[in-house]
């Protein structure tokens, strides 16, 4: 993984400096409340429903043993001693006090961690697939990108003002794990018939009040442009962006207003001036950032004997083997395995952990994964890198300290936003639906049947919990002060993305869980052999389900 340099390190201690002076300012009465907001916005720090909630930097996902282990230090001694992990590979705290906020950062940046551009009209944390570097259907380690687009964009003086918040997603696998679509800017690592290396580029996706699938602007662009080409798509966006209306800010409602052929033709006039310059990527560059993305000590194992060790210790423990089964991925090295650690067991907040459990998940990184540690798009947290004959070792570890839930991918394993308990923005609370969903829904047996399937929960339209490319959509919306639910059906993230389509009327919270039931058991009278709900959904429908959830 990236390690900072000196000139890094200098940049985050400077800017922890800075914010404290800020924060000394406005709590001396110095500085205004309107003053004072684009400064803690820019450091991460928003002032939610019940207290003020820090969002730290997590660049695609990925951390070590010892940035872990600061981050439960700091939920213990300045928060409640838990974390939320956010959809953009993030990590909340929910509960700091605001005057203790620069110290936080000031311990942050011991670990070459901060909150820098986590929130605020620039560009966010740019995200990317779990597995990267890993998967066995990955063309290519999509890292090395992220942390280009990271150190490009990273207090970017004329990107730091935009008309509205930036999002930018990499995937470098057939199967798109970092929802590309759904972001203003999603990048695909390709090849040419020629077989050369290139990047697909997709613009104008995002979801909240008006969710869109982002549309190909370039199809093939030549990795040595791809900081310059980005940079005259922010520059027409900057430019032409709605600042009048935040509702309308967005970029993809710049490209929706112009069309995609008049906005690739502003980008590639844009580009003209910009092209081959300064930002044009070199690639001793290029193996810089590779560089930074090695290949750990890999213990040269027996495919078939490390196998047959692990199918052994699964028929003995059917527990094991389900957990197995439903947890760890095929890694592309022989005889290791990649590990999802679900953050969704019944009972508790999704992409919730408390400060023990970080601890403990640094000391298993340390013992089996080479102290790497990765946050998930899904609010989960992986090792990657496992050795098959260590699993059942570190299954048991995972077990006593109540992370060794197996529903990865199945309906509990449930994206959800952190609501109307904390959120300031929220309409409704989150939290409660996805625990009563998880509450009736505890017969895994009958989960699995369902086979995989997305349920996706958001408190507001800004649709922080994905609602809107979930198989199963929930969002919560004010009625007269009422809290309700609508929901939504068909929504997908892949690269054959789709955007949910809604139900009908809304629902109360209470009877959200027989809504979910109808619905599950209608996809379970209409499937055909394997098919998912996904599937299902495609082949008839929405209507049978809206029969039969409104009748």
């Amino acid at each position: 993984m990236y390690v900072y340099d000196e000139y890094d390190q200098k940049i985050v201690d400077e800017r922890v400096s800075q914010y404290r002076d800020q924060t000394l300012r406005y709590l001396d009465g110095k500085l205004s409340e309107e003053q004072f907001l684009p400064l803690r916005l820019q450091n991460g720090l928003y002032v939610q429903r019940l207290a003020p909630m820090l969002r730290v930097a997590v660049p695609y996902g990925l951390l070590n043993s010892h940035q872990l282990r600061k981050v439960a230090q700091l939920s213990r001694d300045y928060d409640k001693g838990y974390v939320h992990i956010s959809t953009r590979q993030n990590i909340q705290f929910n509960w700091p006090a605001l005057a203790e906020v620069p110290d936080m950062l000031a311990e942050l940046a011991t670990v070459q961690m901060h909150a820098i551009q986590t929130s605020g009209n620039c560009i966010r944390n740019t995200t990317t697939d779990q597995y990267a570097g890993v998967a066995t259907d990955e063309l290519e380690d999509p890292r090395p990108w992220c942390e280009i687009i990271r150190q490009w964009s990273t207090l970017h003086p004329e990107f730091a003002f935009l008309p509205r918040k930036f999002k930018i997603a990499v995937c470098g696998s057939d199967e798109d794990r970092a929802a590309i679509h759904a972001h203003d800017i999603g990048i695909e690592l390709v090849r040419n018939n020629e077989e050369e290396s290139g990047l697909r580029i997709l613009v104008g996706g995002g979801l909240g009040r008006t969710p869109v699938i982002g549309v190909e602007i370039c199809d093939f662009l030549e990795p040595s442009h791809l900081l310059t080409y980005l940079e005259a798509i922010l520059r027409v966006y900057n430019q032409h962006g709605r600042r009048d209306n935040k509702y309308k800010a967005r970029i993809k409602i710049l490209v929706k207003a112009m069309g995609i052929a008049a906005f690739r033709e502003a980008v590639e006039q844009e580009w003209k001036s910009l092209k081959g310059g300064a930002s044009t990527l070199t690639q001793n560059e290029i193996d810089r950032a590779k560089s930074f993305f090695t290949e750990p000590a890999y213990a040269k194992l027996d495919a078939a004997e490390t196998a047959a060790t692990l199918n052994s210790q699964c028929k003995i423990d059917l527990i094991f083997a389900n957990w197995v089964k439903r947890n760890t991925v095929a890694h592309r090295v022989s005889g290791y395995r990649i590990v999802n650690i679900s953050l969704k067991a019944t009972g508790y907040a999704p992409g919730d952990i408390t400060d023990t459990q970080l601890e403990l998940i640094a000391d298993l990184a340390d013992k089996y994964s080479f102290g790497e540690v990765r946050t998930t798009h899904q609010q989960n947290l992986v090792l990657a890198d496992v050795e098959q004959t260590q699993l059942k070792d570190l299954w048991h570890s995972l077990q006593k300290a109540g992370l060794a839930t197996a529903n990865i991918g199945y309906l509990t394993d449930m994206i959800c936003c952190p609501g109307g308990d904390y959120c300031s923005l929220a309409n409704a609370k989150s939290i409660p639906v996805a625990e009563a969903i998880q509450s009736r829904f505890d017969d895994m047996d009958y989960v699995y049947d369902l086979g995989p399937l997305e349920l996706n929960v958001s408190g507001c339209m800004n649709a922080c919990g994905h609602h809107h490319i979930g198989h199963i959509g929930i969002l919560g919306v004010d009625k007269k002060g009422q809290e309700f639910y609508q929901v939504s059906l068909g929504g997908h993230q892949g690269k054959d993305a789709s955007i949910g389509k809604i139900l009908g009327p809304s629902f109360k919270q209470d009877d959200m869980p027989e809504v979910i039931d109808k619905l599950l058991t209608t996809f379970v009278g209409l499937r055909q052999q394997e098919e998912t709900f996904l599937e299902t959904y495609r082949r008839v429908g929405i209507g049978p389900f809206k029969e039969r959830v409104y009748a």
